[in-house]
This record gives C-alpha cells, sequence and structure tokens, in this order.
C-alpha cells in the first residue's frame, strides 16, 4: 500500500500550487496514469475500453456513466473510445482512440470531444478515431511482452482484441503473449484517496447530507415510500449532484429488514420505522449514508431499544478507527456491541464469545460493517491483502453501517420487537491520528431526530 500511496504523492505534488483548475484536473489525472504506469510491468502496455452504451429502446439511450476505471486515469466520459498506456514508447504514453467528431450526428445527440478535443482538453501525446484502432494498435504493440487488459466491457470487443492479438501474435516484432488483469494495479491506487479526491468525497458527502435531511422533512404517515424517494432525488439534484450513486432504498415497517429493498412502493404507516438508504455522485465520488427514523416523529419504546443499540455499535466502530489497526477489527467492534445487546435482550442465548465465534448474531445482522467508498459506492480496494485484512492508512476512506434487522415471523422473538429493522450509516477517511467524518451534519441520535422532526411539524 505504501508504495501507491508514494507513488501518487510524489506525481500529485507537480500541480498542487496550480491556480487555474482546468490545469488541476489535466495534471491530476496525468498522476493517476504515471502512478499506474509505475506499477506496470516492464514491456507492457496497457488497453482500456469505455463503458458500453446501453439503449432503453431503438432510439433511446439510458443516461451514460463511464466506466470508473476508464474515468479515473482519463476524465474522458464520451462511449466508445479506447486508452493506451504504452510507458516504453518514444513520443505517444498516452493515446486515445475516439469517435469522429460529425456534425450530422451531433445535431441530433450533443457535441463530441472529437480527435482535436481529446488532444487539446485530455493530455494526450496522440489521439485517432476508434475506426483506426485496428491500423494504429500495433504500433503500440511492437516488442511488447505483456498486455494489460480486463474482459467484460464489452463482449464484441473482447473478442476483437483477443482475435487481434492472435492474429499478430508471430509477426516480426510482435511478442505479446501474456494478458494480465489491470485489477490489483487500480484496487492498489484507488483504495488511498488524495487530498483532491477527498474533498469531491466531502462534496458528494454534503450532497447526501442534504437528501436525508429531505427525507425526515418530507415522511408522513399515509404517504408513499416512493414520494421520500422523490425528496431525497431532488435534493440531489438541486444541491449539484448529476445521478445518484446507487437506487435509493426508502423502506417503511417490515421493508426495512431486506437489506436492499428497492420497490419503494409502500404506504407509510403511522408508528413505522423508515430506513433511508440513498447516496448521491458529484464528479463521479459518492457519498453512501443510512438514516433511520420514526414516520410520524417518535419512536416507540421497543423502536428507540433496537436503534440505540445500533447507534451504540455505529459510535463504538467509528471511535475505533485510526491507522495500524485493521478493516476487520471495525467489524469485530460492531459485533461485539451489538451481540452483547442483542444477548441482554434475550434475542440470543449463551455465552458472548461462543456466539461471536459461531456468528449467531447473523440472524440479525448478516452483513459487514464496511465497504470501501469512492470512484464507486462499492469502491475498488481488496478485503484480504496476502490473506489478512487491510491495515488502515491515512486517505483510506470507508463506510460505518451496523444494522439490526429483525423479520416479521423472526420464531423466538418477543412480538414488539418483530419486523424493526435499523441501519446507520456514515462515512469516514482515515486521519493520521483517527478519523474525519465526512457525514456529521445528519442527525442520529434519538433526541435530534425527534427534536428535529418535532421542529418540521409545528
Amino acid at each position: 500500500m505504501a508504495k501507491a500511496g508514494l507513488s501518487l504523492e510524489r506525481h500529485f505534488c507537480l500541480y498542487r500550487n496550480q491556480k487555474e483548475q482546468t490545469v488541476m484536473n489535466t495534471a491530476m489525472f496525468a498522476a493517476r496514469r504515471h502512478a499506474f504506469m509505475d506499477h506496470m510491468q516492464p514491456g507492457s502496455v496497457a488497453i482500456l475500453k469505455s463503458a458500453p452504451q446501453f439503449m432503453l429502446a431503438i432510439d433511446a439511450e439510458l443516461p451514460y456513466r463511464q466506466d470508473s476505471d476508464f474515468y479515473y486515469l482519463t476524465g474522458f466520459e464520451e462511449p466508445e473510445a479506447v486508452c493506451i498506456l504504452a510507458p516504453q514508447h518514444e513520443e505517444h504514453q498516452y493515446v486515445l482512440f475516439v469517435r469522429p467528431s460529425s456534425p450530422e450526428i451531433e445535431r441530433w445527440t450533443g457535441k463530441r470531444v472529437g480527435v482535436e478535443g481529446a488532444m487539446q482538453e485530455y493530455g494526450v501525446q496522440m489521439a485517432y478515431t476508434l475506426e483506426q484502432l485496428d491500423e494504429k494498435l500495433p504500433d503500440y504493440l511492437s516488442n511488447i511482452a505483456t498486455v494489460y487488459y480486463s474482459n467484460g466491457l464489452g463482449e464484441t470487443f473482447d473478442s476483437e482484441i483477443s482475435k487481434f492479438l492472435k492474429r499478430f501474435r508471430y509477426k516480426k516484432g510482435f511478442l505479446a503473449r501474456t494478458l494480465i488483469d489491470p485489477s490489483d494495479i487500480f484496487d492498489e491506487l484507488r483504495m488511498v484517496k488524495q487530498a483532491e479526491e477527498l474533498a469531491l468525497l466531502r462534496k458528494a458527502a454534503e450532497i447526501t447530507g442534504a437528501g436525508h435531511l429531505a427525507a425526515m422533512q418530507a415522511a408522513k404517515p399515509g404517504m408513499y415510500e416512493y414520494e421520500v424517494q422523490a425528496a431525497v432525488e431532488y435534493a440531489f439534484r438541486m444541491h449539484g449532484s448529476r445521478r445518484n450513486g446507487f437506487e435509493t432504498i426508502v423502506a417503511s415497517g417490515p421493508n426495512a429488514t431486506t437489506l436492499h429493498y428497492i420497490a419503494n412502493q409502500r404506504r407509510m404507516q403511522d408508528g413505522d420505522l423508515l430506513l433511508v438508504d440513498a447516496g448521491a455522485e458529484y464528479a463521479y465520488y459518492n457519498g453512501d449514508v443510512t438514516r433511520t427514523f420514526p414516520v410520524n416523529g417518535s419512536f416507540s419504546p421497543a423502536q428507540r431499544i433496537i436503534y440505540e443499540l445500533v447507534l451504540e455499535a455505529h459510535l463504538a466502530a467509528i471511535h475505533g478507527v485510526k491507522p495500524g489497526v485493521r478493516l476487520e477489527d471495525i467489524h469485530a467492534i460492531a459485533v461485539s456491541v451489538i451481540t452483547e445487546g442483542l444477548l441482554a435482550l434475550g434475542l440470543l442465548e449463551g455465552e458472548m464469545d461462543k456466539l461471536i465465534e459461531e456468528k449467531k448474531y447473523r440472524e440479525f445482522y448478516m452483513h459487514s460493517t464496511s465497504h470501501w467508498l469512492g470512484v464507486n459506492t462499492h469502491d475498488r480496494g481488496k478485503y484480504k491483502i496476502h490473506g489478512e485484512s487491510p491495515v488502515l492508512e491515512p486517505g483510506m476512506v470507508f463506510t460505518i453501517e451496523p444494522g439490526i434487522y429483525i423479520a416479521e415471523d423472526a420464531e423466538g422473538v418477543e412480538p414488539r420487537y418483530r419486523g424493526i429493522g435499523v441501519r446507520i450509516e456514515d462515512n469516514v477517511a482515515v486521519t493520521a491520528d483517527g478519523c474525519e467524518l465526512l457525514t456529521p451534519h445528519v442527525p442520529k441520535t434519538v433526541a435530534e431526530i425527534e427534536a428535529l422532526m418535532a421542529g418540521l411539524r409545528v
């Protein structure tokens, strides 16, 4: 991990004092490409493809989002593009193949960057149209032994790359015989965020928080879940988020016991808890926050007991975040608090250590406490390195999201607890001496939530 952080840090220092945002952005992506190429094997080339464009109908496209790895290295947001990184090439270490400019097509779908724009705006040493790929690619594979390429972004393109490599394999000067998936490099580089990335994550978290406040303001008995979803996503757009990081979860009553419930069709009842799990994307970086609150503004005694147990685990886990501990240690803290609480409530029986060892808590808490956060909501980054949980270091960003989910038909559980689902989720960044809470602005104690919702109903 240290290697990736140092490599990026060395390259980022080249532009930190630049004043123009456009220069900073170009240099930021250049720094990432240099760091990526530092990790490539000698005598290798990387071929990266943009995300495919999907169609809703014959003449209607679904909203496009660039592949995260492709964007991370290029900042290029158009489909039908290929990036070549060729560290050993004398002139062109960074090449883009893009859609050609076409006034006729652009009249319908908007301006394209084109070859000239790619050269001027994206820091490439050379750009071509995508139709020139077959002709020009051999220029960058001469005397190359290894190609970094990840299958899965287009069956047709995967097949063409495979055929291309086979076709040229025995030509003079063409040595490429090994394909390597670049995922390990991306995992390492994207696991530790730089200052510029942290700034974008703070902004995404701020917008995400605005959506959750809107949910608390909107929710009332008799409303439908999708009405709350509309309030959340309206707040996202009004605060500058182009799209969600994921499908918004608005789960009332027993729906909250389904972890990834996204139907959002139920009519909310007086006395329901409402679990809202939503995240805004800002400049490709994501927030991911969950809040659980009473639709009528007041927790019932049973709801309060379960909620405060989850909150205790949540706060304890956040308190445990600091450099040098392992990610699995944070999960262990949450598991310990929740297991002890479930024992005290009679929802589990036995010895605590044995219950944890046998994972009996998973009947009510069945997911991990954390996932990496960044350009994806579940961002790149390994959860095991050489068989062990990764050691936390400054710049790592992840969620803290313990929960308790008690099914409506849970056996051996007091009726008052059945159908209660609670999750509390915040985003944290590891700092030199602890962590920074990126999402502190959304209420989460019982007193804060009830006071806020009482104020909204005055």
